[in-house]
């Protein structure tokens, strides 16, 4: 039999093409790593659910997040409000933007300071992804953090 973090994983994810926002060559390289390793590594396990492997659509509608996910013998939509994540996002947004600024011209340790500043924000979004599924899906912090790099890749409306 098979262990529990193997069948409990994606194995696809796809982003709403409409949903997505326009974005920079940087923003989209981070789009595209953040895919992969969450297919090369998660942890994604639907409440109710036997075992998958899971296939996951993201997409945004009225200011919600809209997580489709599909498995053996399950298809479920969860629906996410965004309102508890828009200061985070707003706040990360605002750090990445310099962060990829200070890359091009500033000193190393200017860099470093805005990175833990990234990475701290990157964390508490993912924690607070991670109670705002708890119920419907569980996930390991690894996960949650690559799931949140994805939502920052949609479209935010309003």
């Amino acid at each position: 039999m098979a262990d529990e973090r193997t069948q409990n994983r994606l194995q696809m994810v796809e982003l709403d093409e409409e949903s997505l926002g326009a974005v920079s060559r940087d923003q989209e390289q981070e789009r595209k790593i953040a895919i992969f390793d969450l297919l090369e590594g998660n942890y994604f396990a639907p409440e109710g659910a036997e075992a998958g492997p899971y296939d996951l659509r993201m997409s945004l509608a009225e200011n919600r997040l809209i997580l489709d996910v599909r498995g053996p013998g399950y298809e479920r939509r969860h629906i996410l409000s965004l309102s508890p994540f828009r200061r985070v996002v707003k706040d990360y947004f605002m750090v990445c933007e310099s962060y990829y600024q200070a890359i091009r011209n500033s000193t190393p340790a200017q860099i470093e300071a805005l990175d833990m500043g990234r990475r701290g924000l990157h964390n508490e979004a993912s924690e607070l992804l991670q109670t705002r599924l708890a119920g419907k899906v569980d996930t390991d912090m690894d996960t949650a953090r690559r799931l949140f790099t994805l939502i920052c890749a949609l479209h935010w409306r309003g």
